[in-house]
């Protein structure tokens, strides 16, 4: 069933039936000021942590999942029947009612046509602002005049962190403070104490926000969430939309919420427009001045514009026309945009996330960076900077960094008991990449604090980081598991050893000896040479188990990812890597791979472990927390996808890598949307697997590393766009029935229009490339060939 539609010229996924299967979101805004909005106006705003800065409730895992969220109800003042102009709360007959969503680059539009009433709603946060714009347009379709009243509700947090707000109540019940100040609601909490912006993390300091509507007159308001519902209503049917009238009460103590009523009268084909701001600050300060700048229809569509210019410019990184039109769909607009989401908020905030991950997490922001490094390279640096400063003077990591809170070289050094041993191997990907993308070499010999004590060079971060695991290696000479190793259901400890990391400390060691030749650092060179040595020796005796590779031992020696073992006899993670690392031969990574297809592939992906785990000893493997073919436990863990194409690619063949690509695609699944029944546009964490009774259903959209390595997958390995410390590598790897590809790419500010021809249907391989009709010597565009646009013809052999 097909619930909505791609629509590429404007970049929009367009739903076409209100009762989709999950609520489908979207993202508002910016890391200062972020909102989650679904097909049905539900969501929550926030200011700078949706964990410690949420100003309005949404309620987790509820029927329905989005509710509360940014409401306009309409209510016929001669008719006296009312709805709501999202389908939800009121949930008119959808017989009766029509509705369409709009879910584009930060803002969202609703549309509804009911009772010969039609209204457009555009939600949207204008660029640099703490605040949220709902731009109403309402339209009498009828045949006589209408008189109508119109109400915004939101409800409000007690407190904006959200633990105090929905869980400490009898503290939070008593220190909300409404008040209207010339007819802007003002939402207060801990009024009488002071406001300390500078100490973000206190929940105790006085804070405000405000709710202004403009375009009409304010007849009414109420702040009291109980009065505004009525005893034993819900959002459904509030007593005043009722009734037609606000009762102007203001909430003291107990549950408040924003309401403000304005009337509208409607002659036949007529238009009227209303503009509803709400955000950071006091109504009679910031309140009033959001009205000021953006109180007029003019000056919405003005920052309305701006924003539009503003995303779909930074998502003109890389585009492409392909055979395939469902992967162009994902590959324009939605990958990069998800990839640009996830890296704002981490694991933070979403209608999964409810805050028990504030900050960034160290293993996935690191790795959410490479889909978004051509996007914004600038950003990226300075992200990047931050996390480097989250390493530890001992080479690991901090679990989490938070922006808002991180003090380098004075943060308190982890327990030896938090460290994972994957954190700081996710640098080694990310620094390069970055660095090929800007050419700016001299990154690596910045110089950085540690998060604890002592400071280095880029360079001497990646150095501490191998160390740190090569003093952190077991008796089979691979790196200890520590509290984990990107699989959390694995706890390895300080004795048992990883193979995953082993191969994550194979890529470290190659990548750290190229960037010391580029350098020119030999004695560097020689001392990774070694070390890379013994662990290719080590790896070969004791981590191959005849057709695969084991994924870890237990301390006492005991494995596990092995033949031996009855369950969980195979893990995914270990075999790509084992071919990315360049460790294996091409001979060796074959057949490595066919193994992987044979034992892990279904439908919809390929499992992560197979079987799953039932019995296995707990207190190692913890994945039999969960049910079969759920999360950790063989199910089609979707991050771990991009792995495994990349290596395909490495091996050259396009067409499994591109089966493998559509199987967890997102937007092949648009027809199919009750199986995957989340957003088809967005990548989630995983696909539930044939273990489990509902094979092919996908969960924890939006915020997942899936979306960075499917796009990084993608573009650099199926495209075969890859930029390089000295030029721009074009080396792709396609079906071997797409005969031809145009894609646009922007690199080092540089604008490149590349046409790949395939007239013999190979997969891989190039026979010869041109640039502004100048023949280049191999697959490699040297820097000195370019110009500010360049016309590219890559022919394959």
């Amino acid at each position: 069933m097909r619930f909505g539609y791609f629509y590429d010229r404007n970049k929009e996924y367009v739903i076409k039936k209100s009762n989709t299967p999950k609520s489908w979101s979207n993202y508002l805004g910016s890391m200062e000021y972020g909102a989650i909005i679904t097909n049905n106006a539900g969501g929550y705003s926030f200011y700078k942590s949706a964990a410690q800065g949420r100003f309005t409730r949404l309620r987790f895992n509820n029927i329905p999942m989005d509710q509360p969220g940014r409401y306009l109800y309409v209510h016929d003042k001669e008719s006296k029947k009312y709805w709501s102009a999202s389908w939800q709360p009121v949930g008119k007959s959808l017989k009766k009612y029509k509705s369409e969503c709009r879910h584009g680059t930060a803002y969202t539009k609703i549309s509804s046509e009911y009772s010969s009433i039609k209204t457009e709603t555009l939600y949207f946060v204008p660029l640099g602002k703490t605040f949220e714009c709902w731009h109403l347009k309402i339209s009498n379709t009828g045949k006589k005049k209408r008189k109508l009243s119109i109400f915004t509700y939101v409800e409000y947090a007690n407190n904006w962190n959200l633990s105090q707000d929905m869980n400490n109540l009898q503290y939070s019940q008593y220190i909300l403070k409404m008040d209207v100040k010339d007819n802007i609601i003002d939402h207060g909490t801990n009024v009488y104490m002071p406001s300390m912006p500078e100490h973000f993390e206190d929940d105790g300091q006085g804070r405000h926000t405000f709710l202004a509507i403009a375009g009409a007159k304010v007849k009414g308001f109420d702040t009291d969430r109980e009065i505004f519902l009525g005893p034993y209503r819900t959002y459904a049917d509030p007593i005043v939309v009722e009734e037609g009238k606000c009762k102007n009460s203001i909430a003291v103590g107990d549950n408040g919420c924003g309401v403000l009523q304005v009337d509208v009268d409607l002659k036949k084909g007529e238009t009227k427009e209303l503009i509803v701001l709400m955000g950071i600050g006091s109504a009679d300060v910031e309140g009033k001045n959001a009205v000021k700048k953006l109180g007029k229809p003019a000056q919405v569509k003005k920052e309305f514009r701006k924003l539009k210019n503003y995303w779909h410019s930074k998502l003109e990184g890389i585009t492409a026309k392909t055979p395939d039109k469902e992967f162009d769909s994902m590959l324009n607009m939605w990958n990069p945009y998800n990839s640009m989401m996830t890296y704002t908020w981490s694991r933070a905030a979403s209608l999964v996330y409810s805050g028990e991950r504030d900050g960034l997490g160290y293993r996935d922001t690191v790795q959410d960076m490479l889909g978004v490094l051509h996007l914004i390279p600038g950003e990226v640096k300075e992200r990047l900077e931050l996390m480097i400063t989250g390493q530890v003077s001992t080479g690991g990591a901090m679990p989490v960094v938070k922006p808002f809170a991180h003090n380098p070289g004075k943060e308190k050094t982890p327990d030896e008991k938090e460290y994972r041993s994957d954190d700081c191997m996710w640098l080694f990907n990310t620094i390069p990449a970055y660095v090929k993308e800007t050419g700016d070499l001299s990154f690596y010999e910045k110089v950085l604090p540690y998060s604890d004590k002592e400071e280095d060079t880029v360079l001497g971060h990646l150095r501490r980081a191998i160390q740190f695991n090569l003093d952190h290696s077991g008796s089979h000479g691979f790196p200890c598991g520590l509290s984990a190793d990107w699989n959390d259901c694995l706890v390895l400890g300080y004795k048992g050893e990883t193979t995953f990391v082993a191969f994550q400390l194979r890529y470290a060691l190659k990548t750290y000896i190229e960037i010391c030749e580029l350098m020119s650092k030999p004695d560097e060179v020689i001392w990774a040479k070694d070390h890379l040595k013994v662990l290719d020796e080590n790896l070969e005796k004791h981590a191959w188990d005849g057709e695969w590779y084991l994924r870890a031992y237990r301390e006492d020696g005991l494995k596990f990812g092995s033949k031996e073992n009855d369950e969980a006899s195979i893990f995914l993670e270990p075999q790509p890597w084992a071919v990315i690392s360049e460790h294996t031969t091409k001979e060796q990574s074959v057949k490595l791979l066919d193994v992987v297809n044979d034992r892990l592939l279904t439908d919809y992906g390929l499992m992560i472990n197979d079987p799953p785990v039932e019995k296995t000893d707990p207190k190692v493997i913890k994945s039999r927390l969960f049910n079969k073919g759920m999360k950790e436990n063989a199910s089609i863990f979707n991050h771990t996808q991009g792995w495994v194409i990349i290596a395909e690619t490495i091996l050259g063949r396009g067409n499994r890598a591109y089966d493998y690509y559509r199987r967890f695609m997102p937007s092949a699944y648009n027809t199919k949307a009750e199986l995957r029944e989340i957003e088809p546009y967005v990548y989630s964490q995983f696909t539930h697997s044939k273990y489990s009774p509902r094979y092919g259903a996908s969960r924890l959209p939006w915020l997942t590393g899936t979306a960075s390595w499917a796009y990084y997958a993608a573009t650099q390995y199926i495209l075969g766009v890859q930029p390089d410390y000295n030029g721009l590598r074009i080396d792709p790897c396609i079906p071997s029935d797409w005969k031809e590809i145009k894609i646009t790419r922007r690199f080092r500010n540089k604008y490149f229009y590349i046409t790949i021809k395939n007239p013999n249907g190979i997969q891989k391989g190039v026979k010869k490339i041109t640039i502004n009709n100048k023949k280049v010597v191999g697959n490699l565009i040297p820097l000195d060939m370019m110009k500010e646009k360049n016309k590219v013809l890559v022919v394959m052999r």
